[in-house]
């Protein structure tokens, strides 16, 4: 089964937390065990599992991110002034996989599922949700 989550976001930089829009998707397709790939289509956003307790880590997430790799000092900023955009979201990654168990995501207590937008704000974001059943 494929879905296509789209999300806005408004801000250059900022990890936006989908994980109830998979929740969602995984309730209705009634799967019980097996994988869900959430992959972030576009060269400049990626996908995280991270930290949901309070904004700090995310906050921080960007911070670092920033800091390692700085506007407007590289080759492709030529082109289109995103070039750290680029970087951020090789860096990062443009997918996770997580396990499905008893029809609910295997993440912790403590995870949640991040769009991470690099080069906003944007009006679309699409991200392909890909699950697969187990089927033991």
């Amino acid at each position: 089964m494929r879905e296509i989550i789209t999300i806005s976001t408004s801000e250059r930089e900022v990890l936006v937390d989908i994980t109830p829009q998979v929740e969602a998707l995984v309730a209705r397709s009634g799967i019980r065990d097996g994988l869900v790939n959430i992959y972030a289509q576009g060269a400049t956003g990626a996908i995280m599992i991270q930290e949901n307790w309070d904004d700090s880590v995310q906050t921080d997430v960007v911070n670092l991110l920033r800091k390692l790799i700085p506007r407007g000092v590289w080759l492709h900023d030529r082109q289109d002034g995103n070039g750290d955009s680029h970087l951020k979201s090789g860096l990062v990654g443009p997918s996770e996989t997580i396990p499905l168990m008893d029809g609910k995501l295997g993440l912790s207590t403590w995870q949640n599922i991040f769009f991470c937008e690099f080069d906003g704000p944007r009006r679309e974001r699409r991200i392909v949700c890909t699950l697969i059943e187990d089927r033991q």
